[in-house]
């Protein structure tokens, strides 16, 4: 294939779905190239899920330390070490990285650890001034955190620093409702911080189911995170001592030792020479795709966050998957489905929902049934904790399928990779209903809904 090109396929930007995409092209057969400026396995791997997960962890033990005293431990002298679980976490992440670059490099695929430009027709130029063609080229470059504009700005953090801060923060404002700002809420709020979080509207996580949002809501006040509703930045000024004195509106100025901003992600488009081949970009700037993750031009495809499809990982990864086996694997082109994919939130509780809420099922279907369980976790009750969790299932009521399900308490989104199954496939509440429970577990509450 590469008699014309030098490469069949070169992908700038080695995340997890320009990684998968790579991969299986050169599997396929194909003559691959991948430019990455940073770092191999992009924002999951380096400074997204996979290290924020490993601070969900160790933010867990605050309170699991606590309850074991409920069920007969006796620790003494605990104490926490901000430092060592950090660098506990970058070490990891850099073995992954190795691994990923270790797996392109199984299959021959040609990596340039430097920034990629398209500057001509199938061409690409590198940041070290050499110039490359391509049959096919991939743009996955994802998304970075967006900074809102105003005076100060320029002391805030995003979720790429907070993984690599000196010290913990005494108090922490966070800017943002979704999923980013809970979590890193919950973790700092474990570590022993004072944690505020500060949304533009009255309203977090506006995409997940009103019932599992209120609750993770409630559970977080009680934990002592406070919460400032309809608050814009208006000014940050950086004192002498180094704190920062934050005015929002309808707030007085308040002081904080870090303030870090989750107000969404924006894709990363800036200076890869998409004008040149006059490649199409939405409004938000994403780069417009087909259901096939085809551009405008013929040539030239884009998969994950920068198509600003689904932002999340595996939906890249299936993307990825899909342009490679569509271009290079000699069988029926196939698009990824983006219609009911399962989602987490790994807030303190964890929040997990796949399908329709039931405000989109009401106002979609009109008439459907409403199943739900708010029940005291067995652990919560020996501990203790007041903590409840809450199930929910939403059936169609014209044909029983459920169409949607949605929880919030320990372990959620692991049992909801299961039941997002279920529910993709289509099954009815009749056949979680002739499901044997395993007991005594959480789960077993999705098979006995009344």
């Amino acid at each position: 294939m590469t008699a014309e090109y030098d490469f069949d396929l070169f992908t700038i930007g080695a995340g997890s779905g320009g990684v998968r995409a790579s991969r299986v092209a050169a599997a396929h057969g194909a003559k691959v190239a991948v430019a990455e400026e940073y770092r191999v396995g992009g924002t999951c791997v380096i400074r997204g899920c996979v290290p924020k997960k490993m601070l969900v962890y160790g933010a867990h033990f605050a309170e699991d330390l606590e309850d074991a005293k409920a069920f007969g431990w006796t620790i003494e002298g605990k104490r926490f070490d901000w430092a060592s679980l950090r660098d506990a976490v970058q070490t990891d992440v850099t073995r992954l990285e190795g691994l990923y670059g270790q797996t392109l490099g199984n299959h021959e695929v040609t990596i340039f650890k430097e920034r990629a430009t398209i500057t001509g027709d199938h061409q690409i130029t590198l940041a070290s001034g050499q110039v490359v063609t391509a049959r096919y080229i991939l743009v996955a470059t994802g998304a970075r955190p967006h900074v809102p504009a105003f005076p100060g700005s320029e002391h805030v953090i995003t979720s790429n620093e907070a993984f690599h801060l000196e010290t913990l923060p005494r108090r922490i404002l966070i800017a943002g409702g979704g999923y980013i700002a809970n979590e890193f809420a919950g973790i700092f709020n474990e570590f022993g911080c004072k944690v505020t979080i500060a949304n533009r509207s009255d309203t977090i996580l506006r995409s997940y189911d009103a019932s599992v949002r209120d609750r993770l809501l409630q559970i977080s006040m009680v934990k002592g995170i406070a919460f400032l509703f309809h608050a814009e930045f208006e000014h940050i000024e950086k004192q002498d001592d180094g704190t920062l004195l934050v005015k929002l509106t309808g707030q007085d100025a308040c002081e904080y030792d870090a303030v870090m901003v989750a107000t969404g992600r924006v894709p990363n488009i800036e200076g890869l020479g998409l004008e040149t081949v006059g490649i199409e970009t939405g409004k938000r700037g994403e780069i417009v795709v087909d259901a096939f993750s085809k551009t405008n031009v013929d040539y030239v495809y884009a998969v994950g966050d920068v198509t600003d499809r689904v932002q999340l990982t595996p939906v890249a990864i299936r993307e990825g998957q899909a342009f490679a086996d569509s271009v290079f694997g000699g069988v029926e082109p196939y698009a990824v489905d983006h219609s009911c994919v399962p989602s987490a939130v790994f807030s303190h509780p964890p929040i997990a929902a796949v399908g329709m809420t039931e405000s989109e099922a009401r106002n979609q279907l009109g008439n459907i049934k409403v199943f739900q369980s708010d029940f005291r976790p067995m652990k919560n009750v020996v501990a203790g904790r007041n903590e409840r969790s809450l199930y929910k299932m939403i059936v169609d009521a014209a044909n029983d399928r459920i169409v949607g399900i949605h929880m919030i308490g320990p372990d959620a989104p692991e049992i909801m990779q299961a039941a997002a199954v279920a529910v993709k496939a289509g099954l009815t509440k009749a056949d979680f209903d002739a499901t044997v429970a395993i007991h005594p577990t959480m789960a077993e509450e999705l098979v006995l809904f009344k």
